[in-house]
């Protein structure tokens, strides 16, 4: 009986050590919450994402034991930067003007650019039987774009009013319409719409699928950059900074890999979305992207302008901190 107690005792203790080790490892473990689309313009999270999703992380592997990643979906800018004042995830890949947006609308504590990630692949695409040219042809006419002040929509809006056309936030000489982009396929099939500036593979879906037609292919465009949260970046620079180097690692990778890359973003975008993409959609698509992991804060000034001539950005903050490097 007394062997069997102090062996009773010895088997409560071990639990205890073991309950409370496992305390202080998750005390020590730190997760990192990052945010990205399903598209082909968000290539380096599609597949980090994928690696992580089998048990490969590319992020985990040079973050350490201690980091913990975890992945959240957003179907455009605007709801990732959202989440980034919420505090709910803390970088995000996410197109340019909404993090500029929230720049400005922070006063430059917020919405910091660490990285670019992609170029090019958006296009305006229109009817393949109609005789869309210029901007005054769309005069009447309904564009989708993913989401109201995201990037392809303030790309939109200002080439609109390039035109002469009288573009207002509801309505005016034509109609801006934010729609999630698997809704444009189906509106665009429909011919409810007559035309979509979006992302791949949502270009070459509305082309190989609906008989769109590429009025501008945007090639020149930055499509996707890195965002730290500003409390994580002056927390947790080194962190970051990891981050930023994984993500410079990742896209040279990538470039070196193109057809494992495609493969692996392919089967994480049919996991995110549930639905199919051929490989041939994927490898169109990856003809219209550029990856770099760098971004010119000349070229964002010229977003700014754009995005203020048509009534985004107000007031005109310090551009200093808008692109840091950690």
């Amino acid at each position: 009986m007394k062997f069997t107690a102090i062996m009773r005792r010895g088997l409560l203790l071990a639990i205890a050590a073991a309950t409370l080790f496992a305390t202080v490892a998750s005390a020590d473990t730190t997760t990192l919450r990052i945010g990205h689309f399903p598209n082909i313009t968000h290539v380096q999270a599609l597949v980090a994402h994928n690696m992580s999703r089998t048990g490969k992380g590319w992020f985990e592997q040079r973050l350490g034991p201690d980091v913990k990643v975890e992945w959240y979906l957003y179907n455009a800018g605007p709801s990732a930067m959202e989440a980034v004042f919420a505090k709910s995830i803390d970088l995000t890949y996410v197109g340019p003007n909404p993090a500029i947006n929230a720049y400005f609308r922070s006063g430059g504590q917020e919405g910091l650019i660490v990285a670019g990630s992609v170029n090019g692949g958006s296009a305006l695409v229109v009817q393949g039987d109609a005789n869309l040219k210029t901007p005054a042809d769309f005069r009447g006419k309904k564009i989708a774009t993913p989401q109201f002040g995201n990037t392809q929509d303030v790309a939109t809006r200002a080439w609109l009013k390039s035109g002469g056309l009288n573009i207002t936030q509801t309505g005016g000489d034509a109609q801006v319409v934010p729609t999630a982009n698997p809704d444009q396929l189906l509106l665009f099939s429909q011919k409810q719409i007559d035309a979509v500036w979006t992302v791949e593979p949502w270009v070459s879906r509305l082309e190989r699928e609906a008989g769109g037609k590429v009025l501008i292919d945007d090639h020149d465009a930055i499509t996707t950059v890195l965002v730290a949260r500003a409390d994580v970046l002056a927390n947790q620079r080194a962190l970051v900074a990891k981050v930023v180097a994984a993500h410079r690692e990742l896209t040279d990778w990538i470039k070196a890999h193109p057809a494992e890359a495609q493969r692996m973003a392919r089967e994480e975008l049919e996991a995110e979305t549930h639905a199919k993409f051929a490989a041939e959609l994927i490898a169109s698509a990856w003809q219209r992207i550029v990856l770099t992991s760098d971004v010119s804060l000349d070229a964002l000034k010229q977003l700014i302008a754009s995005a203020q001539s048509v009534g985004f950005l107000r007031n005109a903050p310090d551009l200093t901190r808008l692109v840091e490097n950690p």
